[in-house]
């Protein structure tokens, strides 16, 4: 008995980026429109996938630059606390920006201002309590429905998006590894 020959997945029909690429190409030949397959697909994409985080974090009552703030200060481990300096690098914002973050969370409770080590001017940020527990349940709904978005595709599928999504990335000169989705 022969062996089957390996499943290939069908490719998703046409779509509108394939209409757009059609035209220009139609309009406009010898221009390279191949770009339009990737880069168009992957704004409507982040269209989508922006729209959902703005949605769900509107329900939570947690803004993108609070996220941002709290999970830096989650990821950076015990005892979250970080310098308003190392907060405005891994944010990717200036300290005006970090300032104004950090005093609307500390407002609400979820961050505070402490001195780290010696000195006056070695000011520290660190998260609290309520902060931690806002954030864990703000990143475990965000990740689930995030993954919900994602969970049409095959556990090797994901895995080779990722991969070169990197791949792009890397040779745009892409964001830092200490950066995060939503910035």
């Amino acid at each position: 008995m022969a062996a089957e020959p390996p499943r290939v997945a069908a490719e998703p029909p046409r779509d509108g980026a394939d209409a757009i690429q059609d035209a220009w190409r139609r309009e406009l030949p010898g221009v390279p429109v191949e770009s339009i397959g990737v880069v168009t697909r992957i704004w409507w994409a982040a269209k989508v996938f922006g729209d959902e985080r703005r949605r769900l974090l509107a329900k939570l009552g947690v803004d993108v630059a609070t996220l941002d703030l709290l999970s830096t200060l989650r990821r950076a481990g015990p005892p979250y606390r970080m310098s308003p300096g190392e907060l405005a690098d891994a944010c990717m914002v200036t300290r005006g920006a970090i300032t104004q973050r950090v005093e609307r969370a500390a407002e609400a409770g979820l961050v505070e201002r402490t001195t780290a080590g010696s000195g006056y001017h070695t000011r520290a940020v660190t998260l609290t309590g309520d902060g931690r527990a806002l954030l864990d349940r703000v990143v475990a709904d965000l990740l689930g429905a995030e993954d919900h978005l994602i969970g049409h595709l095959a556990p090797d599928r994901r895995d080779q998006l990722a991969g070169l999504l990197r791949e792009l990335l890397a040779g745009l000169g892409g964001p830092s590894p200490k950066s995060q989705v939503g910035d």
